[in-house]
């Protein structure tokens, strides 16, 4: 493939960073044609970079999941296994409950959709299984929890208090609800 020119590049990079601040204020369903005027290009331009929705929210999220997934991939390795997941699952739950869109980013009519790939889910999936079996060989987690299961409740948390006046306290207070659910060891 060839090297995009300079002003692609440009293009590109103008339209990820408002496209940010867009989903920040106003979630997933941040208006493209809004994103396009606020970055001074064309609508097709912004299709051209971004052909769905769901590649620029990708595109939006990418690097935090992929700090959430090295922190998995970290914790992997800690002597209290137990204490280590619960720590990724905290963080994973403020970060969804804070940031506008993320949940929603995660879900495809609301829930997982396992025929179809999604990047966001994919990388935390992956990264966490590590830290999942380690911890389900421990005795830490439930046989059969999978971690799907785990990206699926911590993004219907975080939807469920998106509306809150503080949702990652609130999501952080419904995560140790569940936690004996996934957890048997109090």
């Amino acid at each position: 493939m060839p090297a995009q020119r300079a002003d692609a590049r440009r293009n590109y990079a103008r339209i990820l960073a408002v496209a940010e601040e867009e989903v920040a204020t106003h979630g997933a369903d941040a208006s493209l044609e809004q994103i396009a005027r606020t970055a001074g290009v064309g609508s097709a331009t912004v299709r051209r970079h971004f052909p769905t929705r769901r590649a620029l929210l990708e595109a939006v999220f990418r690097e935090r999941i992929e700090t959430l997934a090295t922190r998995a991939r970290e914790l992997a390795e800690a002597d209290d296994i137990r204490a280590a997941l619960l720590d990724w699952l905290g963080a994973l739950t403020v970060y969804s409950a804070t940031v506008q869109g993320l949940a929603a980013a995660l879900l495809r009519d609301g829930e997982l959709d396992p025929e179809h790939a999604n990047p966001c889910v994919d990388t935390l999936a992956e990264a966490g299984e590590p830290l999942l079996r380690r911890a389900e060989r421990a005795g830490a987690v439930a046989p059969g929890v999978t971690p799907v299961d785990l990206v699926t409740l911590i993004a219907g948390i975080a939807l469920a208090t998106q509306h809150h006046p503080d949702p990652a306290t609130e999501a952080t207070r419904l995560l140790h609800l569940t936690v004996a659910g996934i957890s048997p060891r109090g």
